[in-house]
């Protein structure tokens, strides 16, 4: 058809030879002929539409890159182009990027990471000993000593070994076997593969999920993704974020009417909302889940992250062992760790892994398999999870220097987590909790009745409203406190604590200055 329309169209020269010697005037004859034999036809209807698409997809919600971060990057494009705002800049303090917010790489973990991507570099006199002993030991466990090679479905066997290492130092000799270490693209690959296996039934036996409110959103996305039914239990904002386990016994009590709640989801520390949990609150939990027969995911990729001096991290899988063997040979643990926390900050590799223990010997095979089915996690993501698990230790050359870089980091975060703490309650209006750990304030915010009625009839809920707000008239980014749950009345945004001490300080005044105009205008 389109070859008959050019044809017509080159018709003009009736004396130019066509590409089999006939005049242009023929094809253009012969063109016309075809087009009137075949005349032309409406498109299609498309397959996949809103309407046909998978509906467990269209259901899913992930707050932290949202509407109000689509909106951020219209108004990054508008800057661009020179069109004029009340800011210069757009400052994404919606999501925890680390080094995108100006925190420096830790030096060894970029040297080794430089020499298993580039093994030549294995000559230079540039490179310490010690990153270089590392980067050999993980490229000869690679197919090839290359990174490019694929490796086994769980993960390279000296990394899991490295893992294991490290979890049994961590939590005070207690042991940890590599064959339960599973290697993952970030925490987040880890928590919806293990929910993948753990989702099943119909009806009233359809797995629930319990979640923290306030939650980090991967978790209500994956169970909206897998069908499953999300239980909510609700921390107590007015007791620094606590998790009680009377509320725990309330909503496992509702659940039952409508689902089968299976499995137990806890964030320590927290993300959103920064608590750290106490060894007396995570021997509660584990009594709870042994007593209701909950299978256990303790997400704990801000286990570095704790900075109040009143708060110490314990992992669920210490504590666990610590109290007996009618616990820790029967509860059934699934734990996180990534890259792309900690003083680390390492996003982009998308290195994690999870630990599981108790799991049933055939389970063990199914997941395997299921694992298996996207071949392996990135092996560079692998390699820099080695090197958080497996850092330069006293006596070894770099020991020196990556000690001071990574006390720096978690100092200079302890001190935003501190100062963000105290301009936020010295603004009328917001109150937030002490950041104890992880990497974000999540403060509360009173929003007057005339500013809900705006946000009702923008068709928004009164949070969004606000950080829309807050977008457009500061160039702040943060996440409504709807995006993560919240108790019906309340709202909340989150912010994150990494921009450079200075910029923070005008992050915080900016906000105040806002909060305070907001107030006025709809009081």
């Amino acid at each position: 058809m389109q070859r008959a329309a050019a044809l017509v169209r080159r018709g003009c020269c009736p004396r130019t030879l066509g590409p089999w010697g006939r005049s242009q005037s023929s094809a253009a004859a012969e063109a016309s002929a075809v087009l009137k034999v075949r005349p032309e036809r409406s498109r299609r209807e498309r397959i996949l539409t809103l309407e046909s698409m998978n509906p467990q997809v269209k259901a899913v919600e992930y707050a932290v890159r949202g509407p109000i971060v689509l909106k951020a990057g219209e108004i990054e494009l508008e800057l661009q182009r020179g069109i004029k705002k009340p800011f210069t800049e757009v400052i994404r303090a919606n999501i925890g990027d680390a080094h995108a917010m100006g925190q420096q790489p830790i030096t060894f973990l970029r040297q080794v990471m430089a020499l298993c991507t580039y093994p030549n570099l294995l000559d230079s006199p540039s490179f310490p000993e010690d990153a270089k002993k590392r980067a050999r030991r993980i490229l000869q466990a690679c197919g090839g000593n290359s990174l490019g090679s694929y490796s086994a479905s769980q993960g390279v066997n000296c990394i899991r070994e490295d893992v294991a290492a490290y979890i049994t130092r961590r939590d005070g000799g207690v042991p940890a076997d590599p064959d339960n270490i599973y290697l993952t693209t970030g925490a987040s690959d880890g928590i919806s593969t293990i929910l993948k296996i753990l989702v099943s039934g119909g009806g009233k036996s359809r797995t629930g999920v319990m979640i923290p409110i306030p939650q980090y959103p991967l978790y209500s996305a994956v169970i909206s993704e897998l069908d499953a039914i999300q239980v909510n239990y609700y921390l107590d904002e007015d007791n620094c974020w606590a998790l009680n386990v009377n509320e725990l016994r309330r909503a496992v009590r509702q659940a039952k009417e409508h689902c089968n709640p299976k499995v137990l989801c806890i964030i320590n520390p927290g993300n959103p909302t920064g608590q750290v949990q106490s060894r007396k609150c995570i021997e509660d939990v584990i009594h709870f889940a042994w007593e209701e027969k909950l299978f256990l995911l303790a997400d704990e990729v801000y286990q570095d992250n704790v900075y109040s001096p009143d708060c110490k991290f314990h992992s669920f899988k210490k504590v666990l062992y610590e109290m007996g063997p009618e616990y820790s040979s029967n509860v059934e643990l699934a734990s996180f760790h990534s890259t792309s926390k900690g003083y680390m900050g390492e996003c982009g590799y998308r290195g994690g892994y999870m630990e599981v223990i108790n799991l049933h010997p055939e389970i063990k095979g199914q997941l395997v398999k299921l694992l298996s089915v996207r071949l392996c996690p990135p092996v560079s993501g692998q390699a820099a999870m080695d090197i958080v698990v497996n850092p330069p230790v006293p006596g070894e050359e770099s020991f020196e220097q990556f000690s001071r870089e990574k006390e720096s980091v978690l100092g200079n975060l302890a001190k935003k987590a501190k100062l963000t703490e105290d301009l936020f309650n010295q603004v009328p209006g917001i109150h937030c909790n002490p950041l104890q750990g992880a990497m974000y304030a999540f403060p509360r915010i009173f929003i007057p009745t005339k500013a809900m009625e705006a946000a009702q009839a923008h068709k928004m809920a009164p949070d969004m409203f606000y950080c829309m707000k807050l977008l457009e008239e500061t160039g702040i980014c943060v996440v409504p406190g709807s995006g993560f749950g919240q108790r019906e009345g309340t709202y909340h945004f989150r912010m994150t604590i990494l921009p450079p001490v200075e910029k923070l300080k005008t992050v915080l005044q900016k906000v105040k200055d806002f909060h305070i105009k907001f107030l006025e205008k709809y009081a």
